[in-house]
């Protein structure tokens, strides 16, 4: 192991050593320090990986880290996945671009916290074991629900998967001039060996190293732009104003999604969700009981509404002084902002930048390595449920249910790598997009496919599993087909010349579907086995509410 560990060293060293040192034809200058802490933070956290790969000896340490992380350490964690290339470069990048419009992007990922806290931690850890499909298939059936659950969390998984690759990519192509499909291939590799050898338990450190570094990263940016304007935060916005080309429109919504339609679907599908994503469920399953899942979903929003308020800042902060004429240097051509100027790496790095304006190299390559640290700490969680789904809910669960814990985690380490090559794939694929908006579209696919299969079966008794699977399924399709026939895919990545579904964001049609497909189905569904699984919901509801027969029951 420790020679494989050490091979995939040698690999990103000489990857690194490739880049040329350009960008855009535009000499760069090779960032020493920003070099030296990425791979003080990568030898750091492959040495967790070794540590972790010792410890892990089962199934369950495995996919839940034996289930002995504390509240705390959940939360930590929970907010550490949850804080994102897409969370951390997209939205200040969005911000940076549109303002206002921005800040309420960030807002509408908060919302969705309150849901998982009031309606589901609780219940979901008293249900599952590994996954989120352990809970809806408490009492429906096994091989339709665990396929479907498999199918809509493997497309949420890749979807977010190429926005934490194309932020990678670009963090790196900025700093280092490497080839942008050498960078995505470097996280690709890291992701993998992170997964297969250190598990939950090692994602799940990594997580915690990685949200402690970059709420403090970014908790310092956000005080030095204050700072700056006598911690007027009125002041900042005066001076934003004056330096962005919107004006006074940057303060007001509606630059970012002109239509109502998709404006209301994506704020659907931000706070649905959040409850939908299979990489944050499965965090659930790694506390001992039912009280220490609430806990983690308190300090987890406590975290991120904190983020989110510091994110605005440096936002703001990029465009006040990206903008001024002392930013040019980070623009095409030194061509400034306001004549036109293109910003290395598109706006996704426009914190990056301002890091280096605020705290020259020393401060970028910290940034630089915590931004890294987030990718890698993302993937790595995403990657595990994308396995977990195709190990355990198929394979363990439908093709080989007398399958050994020892041949389960084979197969999820094989699942590892056919994922990490196909998000590197798929990250070259998707370079010009901006992340926050591939999120968006994840987020989407989450809030149609998972979301309301999951919040049914546990606050509905009339769910039956035909319902639940020709529903779901109708879902997860119309959010597919519809993110493809939309302009972002058809147009730009396709380049056809025009959509054929007009709307950006697809939620309120694929959710809508989603909810009265599985509810028509189910009330026409008078078979034997749906009265059975009707009469199943009490015992269901009496183990959901109380933790009788849960692993780490504890009395309320």
């Amino acid at each position: 192991m420790l020679k494989i560990l050490l091979l995939i060293s040698v690999i990103a060293l000489s990857l690194f050593a490739a880049g040329d040192a350009t960008f855009d034809a535009t000499k760069r200058d090779l960032n020493v320090s920003a070099i030296i802490m990425f791979f003080v933070f990568i030898a750091g956290t492959l040495g967790v990986t070794y540590w972790a790969a010792k410890k892990t000896k089962s199934a369950s340490d495995f996919y839940t880290a034996g289930g002995g992380i504390t509240g705390f350490q959940n939360g930590l964690a929970i907010a550490g996945d949850y804080m994102s290339a897409a969370a951390f470069l997209g939205v200040s990048g969005l911000i940076y671009m549109k303002g206002y419009d921005g800040v309420i992007y960030a807002v509408s990922f908060l919302v969705g916290w309150p849901i998982i806290l009031f309606f589901m931690a609780e219940k979901l850890r008293n249900l599952g074991k590994f996954t989120f499909a352990d809970i809806a298939a408490y009492r429906l059936g096994q091989k339709e629900i665990r396929t479907l659950a498999a199918f809509g969390s493997l497309t949420v998984v890749v979807l977010y998967l190429i926005a934490q690759m194309v932020g990678a990519g670009k963090l790196i192509q900025v700093l280092f001039g490497m080839d942008y499909s050498y960078a995505v291939f470097m996280v690709g590799a890291l992701m993998i060996v992170y997964v297969t050898f250190g598990g939950m338990l090692a994602t799940t450190w990594v997580q915690i190293i990685k949200a402690c570094l970059l709420l403090s990263g970014v908790s310092f940016m956000a005080v030095m732009v204050l700072y700056n304007f006598d911690f007027s935060f009125e002041a900042l916005a005066v001076k934003a104003v004056e330096s962005h080309k919107s004006a006074e429109a940057i303060l007001s919504p509606g630059g970012f999604i002109e239509d109502s339609i998709s404006a209301i679907s994506l704020s659907l599908a931000l706070m649905l969700g959040t409850a939908g994503l299979p990489h944050i469920l499965m965090r659930f399953f790694t506390v001992g009981n039912a009280k220490e899942a609430r806990k983690s979903v308190v300090y987890a929003t406590g975290f991120v509404a904190y983020f989110w308020v510091i994110i605005t800042i440096v936002g703001f902060g990029a465009i006040a002084f990206l903008n001024s004429p002392e930013g040019a240097q980070y623009f095409d051509g030194a061509k400034a902002y306001m004549d036109g100027g293109k910003l290395f790496g598109g706006s996704n790095m426009a914190s990056i930048h301002l890091s280096h304006m605020l705290g020259g190299n020393a401060f970028l390559g910290f940034i630089s390595a915590v931004a890294f640290a987030t990718i890698l700490a993302v993937v790595s969680g995403l990657t595990l449920a994308g396995a977990s789904a195709i190990s355990h809910d198929i394979y363990a669960n439908v093709i080989n249910p007398n399958a050994s814990d020892e041949k389960v985690v084979q197969i999820s380490k094989i699942t590892v790598i056919i994922i990490g090559i196909v998000g590197v794939i798929l990250g070259i694929a998707f370079e010009s997009q901006n992340i926050a908006y591939m999120v968006g579209l994840a987020f989407g696919i989450a809030a149609s496919a998972n979301f309301p299969i999951l919040i049914l079966s546990i606050y509905w008794r009339g769910l039956t599993t035909r319902g639940a699977f020709i529903g779901g399924f109708i879902g997860l399709i119309t959010a597919v087909v519809l993110v493809i026939l939309g302009p972002n895919i058809w147009v730009d990545v396709l380049k056809n010349p025009a959509a054929i579904f007009p709307y950006k964001q697809p939620a309120i049609f694929s959710i809508a579907a989603a909810f009265i497909s599985i509810w028509f189905f189910s009330k026409i569904d008078n078979s034997e086995k749906a009265k059975k699984e009707r009469e199943l919901f009490r015992a269901q509801n009496v183990r959901a509410n109380t933790g009788i027969g849960a692993d780490g029951a504890v009395s309320h």
